[in-house]
């Protein structure tokens, strides 16, 4: 367990909000991360909720407290849909048991049949309101739904039954897509009213090493249409909106910004786009977040990941529009001293 206490100085969510809104020079380097492992969370805390979570009311301090000690802003938070999902199935052959192993809607039929969730029922949003009542002065929230449109359809359709259906039976992805919209929408919308949340975000991993999982068009007529949604339910709000995807979206980078309206983009993996080419190309009208190579976290010396710090601080933060993190998130297999190492640096960087 690694017990380093990293609030060093007064949190200020507002610094936060000027990275996202590219508004006035924070006061200090904000720091972001899209998503945790309950490995990490042990390794860091010395407690396990990897039995209950979310269900455990034990679970929301140390939550809290997990951010707060190694220096955040802001407390990220997704709450998971209440989706209901066949026992998994097994696959044979070369089809990925996992990709398929919950599908359940193949045709109309089963998509009528399927129980859809009422709107208000998408999410459980006490545990924002539970997590709102233990933020000190100085700490708001950055709150979404846990999976993304795409990744739920290809839950429930299956990845293979989701791409043969674009070309088989188009309509039927129109539903399904159309379906999870309203539900999307309705939960940003009561998200982004809470007061506590400053920030709305949605993760929704589009894409692989080269390319976007569906094609543009597709991705332009089924997925961007939600995103566009739920991004202004958000700005309607006078908030922000943040999107983790994985992947190569080098072809709908400007569909995102420009259409869908996103405020700032996080995920970036140093094969694909480092964050500073992303910086240097979108920065104006997309803030980067994070972006430190998670494997050299993982494996680096010291002195590696403090000279990476600095050299993403370097190009990414002259400006003050940039929040210190990882390309991903927080894995199991991440040395916690590791990590701590990059956001010391950070601190003794830019304050």
């Amino acid at each position: 367990m690694t017990m380093t206490n990293l609030r060093r100085r007064r949190p200020d969510y507002t610094q936060f909000l000027k990275v996202l809104r590219r508004e006035g020079r924070p006061t200090h380097l904000p720091f972001y991360e899209h998503g945790y492992s309950m490995g990490f969370f042990k390794q860091r805390t010395g407690h396990d909720f990897a039995d209950g979570g979310l269900a455990n009311p034990a679970f929301w301090p140390k939550y809290v407290d997990f951010w707060l000690d190694m220096g955040f802003d802001v407390v990220p938070l997704e709450v998971g849909p209440n989706m209901w999902l066949p026992p998994a199935h097994s696959t044979s052959g070369s089809v990925s048991r996992e990709s398929e192993a919950h599908a359940c809607i193949r045709t109309l039929d089963e998509f009528e049949r399927y129980p859809w969730p009422e709107a208000d029922g998408y999410i459980d949003y006490r545990h924002f309101e539970t997590v709102a009542k233990l933020l000190p002065d100085g700490v708001k929230i950055v709150g979404g739904v846990g999976g993304g449109p795409y990744e739920w359809a290809t839950v429930l359709m299956g990845v293979v039954g989701l791409s043969l259906a674009l070309f088989d039976d188009p309509e039927l992805v129109g539903l399904v897509f159309g379906k999870l919209g309203g539900l999307y929408q309705a939960a940003h919308r009561r998200i982004a009213s809470m007061p506590d949340v400053v920030a709305t975000r949605q993760g929704d991993d589009l894409g692989f090493k080269t390319a976007t999982f569906l094609k543009p068009a597709d991705l332009r007529r089924h997925v961007f249409p939600i995103y566009k949604a739920i991004v202004n339910e958000a700005h309607q709000r006078g908030k922000p909106f943040v999107l983790h995807s994985c992947g190569n979206l080098a072809t709908v980078y400007d569909d995102l910004i420009e259409d869908c309206g996103i405020d700032a983009k996080h995920s970036f993996e140093e094969a694909i786009m480092p964050v500073e080419d992303f910086k240097r190309q979108y920065g104006a009208r997309c803030t980067p977040l994070g972006g430190l190579d998670v494997d050299l976290i993982c494996r680096g010396a010291e002195a590696e990941i403090r000279a990476a710090t600095r050299s993403k601080i370097e190009q990414c933060y002259a400006d003050g529009y940039w929040a210190l993190g990882t390309g991903n998130s927080l894995t199991d297999y991440m040395p916690v001293a590791n990590y701590l190492t990059m956001l010391d640096e950070g601190m003794k960087v830019a304050g």
